[in-house]
């Protein structure tokens, strides 16, 4: 198994979805993490999803996706017991990841400086909406607040249809994807300074980079982009959405090659030699006569039809699908990055849960086990601070661990 992260530890106080995705994907290579939840409530997570016996019992699939090869260890972080059980746990520790608002981590007596105290090696990264620094930094937020906040809304949907959010949370999962490169970094920067480093991950700032190509054009030539509905980015009148004989098809037939190329997989050269359409300069003078031709051809055949005839050419196309459709295809599912497992309960259920987003020697790699109830290793790792029984028992009793 590909495990490059096998005997780092990671502390993770994160909860919902940036930080325990971030946490997810080091524990899918190897690391050993133990998620510190709330006795009695653990992360929220844990009651959302559409199978409601798996929510009640605090298994819900909101949980499921992102914490499968985790350890949960139930402690109140607002006692001070709470707080040095916690110090004995990050004395052991590689890696501290938190996504509470600027500031609580440091009120809790777990911020940055008061961990490296404990463990003046570690990587420290702390999640947030804002970013630890600037005006915003105390505000919180989620997804969709974000998608609102960094412009992607108002560039999404029809032309005069008004701001559209994306229609999955992208935002957190590309922040938790962020959150694991910078830990990557950071192990390796501790290794080269022998000291600490703190991590400092902001989801506005993991949306602007994936605008990267929008706000440099707009920084650098005060360009302001629209709305473009489903039409390339690139405007060219062979690039976009068509609608066919039963459904949606994208292409994207660019430059002069992919434009011959599809001219012939249309039967239609013709267009390729006619001087109106033979260079991009000429097609983009003439889009709305090209397009127009474009269209009508494309009605004649269903998008299935011309997705398999445009791929023999080599021109990029792809028939719009729905989700069922796409995890349902041959190709998805021989790459094996959604891997199934069964959860008992009073009804055993079939889950099925991502894995790492990349194959590592040609294999994709799963989760071994899926995610604990709240608090199951709680006895387990504090019986490694060498807790006694009495003092662990009476620890349960006052709500400031659980099992």
């Amino acid at each position: 198994m590909f495990q490059p992260l096998k005997g780092l530890k990671v502390i993770d106080l994160s909860q919902v979805l940036a930080g325990p995705y971030a946490t997810y994907q080091l524990a899918l290579m190897g690391a050993e993490v133990i998620k510190i939840e709330k006795p009695g409530e653990g992360d929220w997570t844990r009651v959302l999803g559409p199978i409601p016996d798996m929510s009640a019992r605090h298994m819900g699939l909101g949980y499921m996706t992102q914490n499968s090869d985790k350890k949960s260890v139930a402690i109140n972080l607002k006692t001070p017991e709470g707080i040095d059980l916690m110090r004995g746990l990050i004395a052991g520790a590689d890696i501290f990841v938190e996504n509470f608002k600027p500031g609580v981590a440091e009120r809790l007596g777990l911020g940055f400086d008061a961990v490296r105290e404990t463990q003046d090696r570690i990587v420290y990264c702390s999640i947030s909406a804002y970013g630890q620094t600037g005006p915003l930094r105390e505000r919180p937020a989620y997804d969709h607040i974000i998608q609102g906040m960094c412009g992607i809304m108002k560039t999404t949907g029809a032309k005069g249809s008004g701001p559209t959010k994306v229609g999955a949370p992208y935002i957190d999962y590309a922040t938790g994807m962020n959150a694991a490169l910078g830990i990557l970094a950071g192990l390796r920067e501790v290794e080269r300074l022998q000291k600490a480093v703190h991590i400092d991950v902001a989801m506005l700032d993991t949306a602007l980079m994936m605008m990267a190509s929008l706000a440099t054009q707009h920084l650098s030539a005060g360009w302001h982009p629209g709305q473009n509905g489903n039409e390339a980015w690139s405007a060219s009148p062979s690039s976009g959405a068509f609608e066919t004989s039963d459904g949606m098809l994208m292409l994207a037939a660019n430059n002069d090659t992919q434009f011959h190329l599809l001219c012939s997989a249309l039967d239609r050269v013709d267009l390729s030699s006619d001087p109106l359409y033979g260079t991009a300069v000429a097609r983009a003078e003439n889009s709305g006569h090209l397009r127009r031709e474009l269209e009508d051809i494309f009605l004649t055949r269903s998008a299935a039809d011309w997705e398999l005839i445009l791929a023999e050419w080599k021109v990029p196309s792809a028939r719009v699908r729905g989700l069922d459709e796409v995890l349902a295809e041959d190709h998805v599912r021989s790459r094996g990055i959604f891997s199934s497992m069964n959860i008992k309960g009073d009804r055993d259920r079939e889950v099925f849960v991502p894995g790492l987003s990349f194959l590592a020697n040609g294999k994709a790699q799963s989760p071994v086990k899926p995610p604990c109830e709240l608090g199951a290793d709680t006895k387990q790792m504090l019986t490694e601070l060498n807790l006694d029984p009495e003092e662990f028992s009476e620890l349960i009793k006052r709500g400031i661990i659980g099992v």
